[in-house]
C-alpha cells in the first residue's frame, strides 16, 4: 500500500502567489480540486509523446464537467518555441478562453516551462496547473514559477515570473521513464543537496542504484527533499533577486553546453557536467574545499552521470555563458560553494580563471 501523499507548500508575498505541490500516487483525481468551480475550459498541453496521458487527463476533466480540449507540442525541447508559444494562444483565442478558465500542462520540464510561459502571457495571466512526469519536471521546472521559451541565443533567455495554481507529482508516471531520463533528472536532486541539504548526499551515497529505482522509498524521499528546498528558496525570492540565484547552481555552463548541442543534450547530463565545472571553479579560487570537490565527482560517478565534456568547445561555450542571465555587464557570476550548505556568488573578471577550471573537467 502506498503511503499518503506530502504536502509541500510554497509561499509568496501575495495570496495568489501561494500553491501546494502535492506528492504521491494517484493523483489525478486531485485536478478538479486544484482547478476549482470558476473554471469552466481547461486546455490540456502535453508532448506528442504523451497523447495517450492527454486523453486520459481530457476524459476525467470532461466527466468533471469541464470542458477540456488538449494543445499536442513537439516532444523535449522543441516546444519551448515562439512558433510552439503562439499555437497554444491560436487554440486559446478560437476558443474564447477567458482569465477565469485554466491550463494544465502535462510533461517533463520543457512542457511545463512552455505551458506556463503560455499562461502567463495569455490576457496577462492565467491559471496553470502542472502535472509533471519527469523526474527533472518534478524536481526542477515545475515548481517555482519560472517560465520560458529559448532562442537562437540561448535557453530561456525569453519568460515570465508565473507561479502555479498547484503541482501534481504523480510517482507513478516515474515507471514509465527510460533509465537513462530518470539517472539525469537526479542532477537536479544533486544539486539541491549540495547546496541546501546534505542528507540528500548521503541517502545516494548509502546507495545509488536504490536511489535510481523508481518505485523505491528512497526516490521519495529524495524527490521530497529537493521540492522542499526549492519551495523553501523559491517562497523567500520569486523574482530571482538574490538567494534565488543560488538554484543555478552548475547552471551557467550547463545552459552554454545544451545550446551548443542544440539542445539535443538531456538537461540533467548538461547540469550534472556543471556541477563539476562549478566545483572546480569554486576550488581553483580557494573557496570550496577540495573534500567538497571531490564530493561532486563521486556521487555524480555512482549514479552514472557524466562529468566532463569536450575540450575544444571551450571558445563557444564561453560565449554561450557570456549570455547567461546571471551575467552583469562584462562579468561573469558563478553560484560557488564555502561548504556544503553554503552557496555564494562569485564574480569572475578574468576568463582564464573559467579556462584553467574548465581544463579540469575537459575530455
Amino acid at each position: 500500500m502506498n503511503p499518503a501523499p506530502t504536502t509541500i507548500s510554497v509561499t509568496g508575498s501575495a495570496p495568489a502567489e501561494n500553491y501546494d505541490v502535492i506528492v504521491g500516487n494517484g493523483l489525478l483525481g486531485r485536478l478538479p480540486g486544484l482547478l476549482g468551480e470558476r473554471v469552466k475550459k481547461v486546455l490540456i498541453i502535453h508532448p506528442r509523446a504523451l497523447r495517450v496521458t492527454g486523453d486520459i487527463v481530457k476524459a476525467d476533466l470532461e466527466a468533471a464537467g469541464y470542458a477540456a480540449m488538449v494543445a499536442e507540442i513537439p516532444d523535449a525541447e522543441e516546444g519551448k518555441h515562439i512558433e510552439v508559444a503562439s499555437f497554444c494562444w491560436q487554440v486559446l483565442g478560437k476558443n474564447d478562453f477567458t482569465r477565469s478558465d485554466a491550463i494544465v500542462a502535462v510533461g517533463g520540464g520543457a512542457v511545463t516551462d512552455l505551458a506556463g510561459f503560455v499562461a502567463a502571457t495569455w490576457l496577462r495571466g492565467t491559471k496553470v496547473i502542472h502535472l509533471p512526469t519527469s523526474l527533472l519536471g518534478m524536481v526542477d521546472a515545475a515548481v517555482g514559477g519560472k517560465t520560458g521559451i529559448n532562442t537562437a541565443e540561448g535557453k530561456n533567455l525569453v519568460g515570465a515570473f508565473h507561479p502555479p495554481a498547484g503541482v501534481l507529482v504523480d510517482l507513478d508516471t516515474l515507471a514509465t521513464l527510460p533509465k537513462n531520463e530518470l539517472v539525469t533528472g537526479l542532477a537536479e536532486v544533486v544539486k539541491c543537496g549540495f547546496i541546501a541539504d546534505e542528507r540528500i548526499l548521503e541517502l545516494i551515497e548509502e546507495d545509488p542504484a536504490d536511489a535510481t529505482d523508481a518505485t523505491s522509498a528512497r526516490l521519495r524521499e529524495l524527490i521530497e527533499r529537493a521540492i522542499a528546498v526549492k519551495a523553501k528558496i523559491v517562497s523567500s525570492d520569486l523574482r530571482e533577486s538574490g538567494e534565488r540565484e543560488y538554484l543555478n547552481y552548475g547552471h551557467t555552463l550547463a545552459h552554454s553546453i545544451e545550446l551548443a548541442e542544440r539542445y539535443s543534450m538531456r538537461h540533467g547530463a548538461a547540469v550534472s557536467i556543471g556541477l563539476a565545472f562549478a566545483a572546480e571553479l569554486g576550488r581553483s579560487v580557494g573557496r570550496t574545499p577540495d573534500a567538497v570537490a571531490d564530493r561532486h565527482l563521486s556521487i555524480l560517478k555512482a549514479l552514472g552521470l557524466p562529468t566532463s565534456y569536450r575540450g575544444d568547445r571551450w571558445q563557444t561555450l564561453l560565449d554561450g555563458m557570456r549570455r547567461d542571465k546571471k551575467t552583469r555587464g562584462d562579468l561573469l557570476r558563478f553560484v560557488v560553494l564555502d561548504a556544503i550548505g553554503s552557496p555564494r556568488m562569485l564574480e569572475v573578471p578574468d576568463t582564464s580563471l573559467l579556462f584553467a577550471a574548465y581544463q579540469e573537467i575537459a575530455e
